[in-house]
């Protein structure tokens, strides 16, 4: 009994000391498993990804900080499809949102303009229509921003020339069309960092 005592005590005087922590990492867990139920998985690699656990820290292709917040979310070439969801805009401390080769479909969601401390967005090989939101411009620590080999309708949003931190562009075989930017941070990509040339199958002009 005392022993009973003594663990639900230690694990109130954890709450009481962090309910940040145990707050966040439920709401981010949440969020993921909303993911989940939205894609279609065949090969079961969100298998782990257990709603009934205190984070999401422990579940395979998840990657946490010091304090169990999310930071990473690894599911390149997973075979995944479905569609993305907007409470992935929650992760607030997330850095790398790695889903490439899938076949993703639907919409970018504009709440990913919410994920401030993203350095990489990597969407690529999927199936993703619509714009590109407007809101990824306010992703000033962004690095990395690789949304190529979809069936992205529209223009480029002029919000991503203000990416000061934007070091690799490519927007490459959409459908994109008008105007490339050559101003703000557009102005000093290369070919290599920015391939216009395959910018121009998309109907765009320099």
């Amino acid at each position: 009994m005392e022993g009973e005592v003594v663990v639900v005590f230690t694990l109130l005087l954890l709450c009481l000391l962090h309910p940040f922590s145990f707050i966040s990492a439920n709401m981010e867990g949440d969020a993921l498993h909303t993911l989940r139920t939205n894609l279609e998985d065949p090969n079961n690699v969100l298998q782990s990804w257990d709603p009934t656990l205190v984070n999401p820290c422990t579940w395979f292709h998840v990657t946490c900080n010091s304090d169990n917040s999310v930071i990473r979310v690894d599911l390149g070439n997973a075979a995944l499809s479905g569609q993305l969801v907007p409470q992935l805009g929650l992760l607030k401390n997330l850095q790398y949102l790695e889903l490439y080769s899938n076949n993703i479909s639907g919409p970018i969601p504009s709440d990913l303009g919410n994920l401030t401390s993203l350095v990489s967005l990597d969407l690529y090989l999927n199936s993703f229509t619509g714009p590109i939101p407007e809101t990824l411009g306010k992703l000033s620590k962004l690095r990395f921003l690789r949304l190529n080999n979809n069936s992205l309708t529209g223009t480029i949003p002029m919000s991503l020339t203000n990416i000061t931190a934007l070091q690799v562009l490519d927007l490459s075989n959409n459908h994109l069309s008008g105007v490339v930017p050559d101003n703000g941070s557009f102005s000093l990509f290369t070919p290599i960092r920015c391939p216009v040339d395959e910018l121009n199958s998309n109907r765009l002009s320099p």
